[in-house]
């Protein structure tokens, strides 16, 4: 077998991708939805990834002039091109590790995931939210949303699992901001990320 150069196994990873789909992708969701594939092997995505209208202009618009991303983990924010993003003027956060945030979350027994979100409405850049873990977090921000705290440029709801995930991504559906939700139980950090890292690159074009 010939050795491959990293670009060259990407540039031929998306050939089969493109190749390979059996259901036609809506206009300027291709980009975030076979880079999607990619990073899972699952084709499945394009038919789950779903789309708030003008999301993806909301969120270059969002990106190129210079917003910050919170993270849920920092999976999610180790795969972010941070040096991209920087280009633009922008940021990545994840206070889920940050002393404070556990401090609080212990004394009020609640996850470390949705007092992170509440310490993230601080900020005072425009930001895009990025949820590829803990639908308690997107509940988190979806409170925060309601009560006024906090107007994200985009929500990226794509946590995983069991409990409360279907729940917490139907929720964002019907809550009136700017999304991109993996709808069901798939998703995780390495989507989010995904996600995250297409509209970077088309807008580096």
């Amino acid at each position: 077998m010939q050795e491959m150069k990293p670009m060259e196994i990407e540039r031929k990873s998306f050939e089969i991708i493109a190749s390979e789909l059996t259901v036609p992708l809506a206009a300027g969701t291709e980009d975030i939805v076979k880079r999607v594939i990619h990073a899972t092997a699952d084709f499945d995505y394009a038919e789950n990834l779903v789309f708030s209208e003008n999301a993806v202009k909301c969120a270059r618009d969002a990106i190129s002039g210079g917003c910050d991303i919170v993270t849920d983990t920092e999976m999610a924010k180790s795969g972010i091109n941070k040096k991209i993003l920087a280009s633009f003027g922008g940021n990545v956060h994840c206070f889920v590790g940050n002393e404070t945030v556990a401090r609080e979350a212990e004394r009020r027994g609640v996850t470390r995931s949705k007092v992170a979100m509440e310490h993230a409405a601080g900020l005072e850049k425009p930001c895009i939210f990025v949820i590829g873990n803990a639908p308690t977090a997107l509940m988190s921000l979806l409170d925060l949303a309601e009560a006024g705290k906090v107007s994200p440029a985009l929500v990226v709801g794509a946590p995983v699992g069991f409990v409360h995930v279907v729940e917490s991504k139907e929720r964002l559906l019907a809550s009136g901001l700017p999304y991109i939700v993996a709808r069901g139980r798939k998703g995780g950090s390495n989507v989010a990320a995904a996600i995250v890292n297409a509209l970077v690159y088309a807008i580096r074009r």
